[in-house]
């Protein structure tokens, strides 16, 4: 990579935030005060386990757009049922839960480095999240966005090659003048792809203690760093374009 991109957009989940020790904090608390004896961590691994599937009903043309928020919502059911605790929430307590997608918690060094990134590059979220997701997902980690972008721009999801391309044309932008920052191999691969440029971040815990993908960079992305600090460093080294 010769020139520094003009903008930058982020994978959130994992990537950004650890939606694991978020949703899992939310739903202790329903937990806690329902006397429901679960496994908040194994919860959210069930949760987050529906993800790929329902997704993929909208990526193969099986059912039109629906927003993430919804496909959340229609998972929660699902692993309610699952675990044997349906009777135990109202559809108003699913909908309280189900904003537990909202509320994840930045990775330590999330807000430090997208704010010396921005100095050099637009940012933006490149997500399967709807845009009202992360836009409050954004509000509560105090997340320093230039502009929200969702899955909703493209009414599908990644890895479709078009949510990755009409990002960049949202922002003004060739697929070539943007790079798509991300802490999984594949959904790099597909930006590459779409066109973009590549930078990869590892999250060694986004899946818990026992993770065992996406522990490094599997491809030959123009920037591998260690966090986003680093990562702003590299793009600062590179000359402007």
């Amino acid at each position: 990579m010769k020139r520094r991109p003009k903008a930058l957009i982020f994978d959130i989940f994992g990537t950004v935030v650890d939606w694991r020790r978020g949703v899992a904090g939310e739903c202790a608390a329903m937990f806690e005060r329902k006397g429901i004896a679960a496994d908040p961590f194994e919860f959210a691994d069930r949760w987050r386990g529906q993800y790929q599937p329902a997704m993929q009903r909208v990526r193969s043309g099986g059912r039109g757009y629906v927003s993430l928020d919804t496909l959340h919502l229609e998972n929660l059911s699902v692993v309610l049922a699952e675990t044997g605790i349906s009777d135990h929430f109202s559809g108003e307590e699913r909908k309280m839960l189900n904003r537990a997608w909202e509320k994840l918690p930045p990775w330590p060094d999330a807000v430090e480095g997208l704010t010396a990134i921005k100095k050099y590059a637009i940012i933006a979220p490149c997500s399967n999240g709807s845009i009202a997701m992360v836009t409050r997902m954004a509000k509560y980690g105090s997340l320093p966005w230039d502009a929200v972008l969702g899955a909703d721009i493209a009414q599908n999801y990644k890895p479709k090659a078009i949510v990755y391309r009409r990002n960049a044309e949202v922002l003004g932008l060739k697929a070539g003048e943007v790079m798509m920052v991300a802490a999984h191999n594949d959904d790099l691969a597909a930006a590459r792809k779409a066109g973009l440029t590549t930078a990869f971040v590892a999250r060694p815990h986004e899946h818990g203690p026992g993770q065992s993908t996406d522990l490094e960079a599997t491809g030959d992305w123009e920037i591998v760093a260690g966090d986003f600090v680093k990562l702003a460093e590299a793009i600062s080294r590179l000359p402007g374009s």
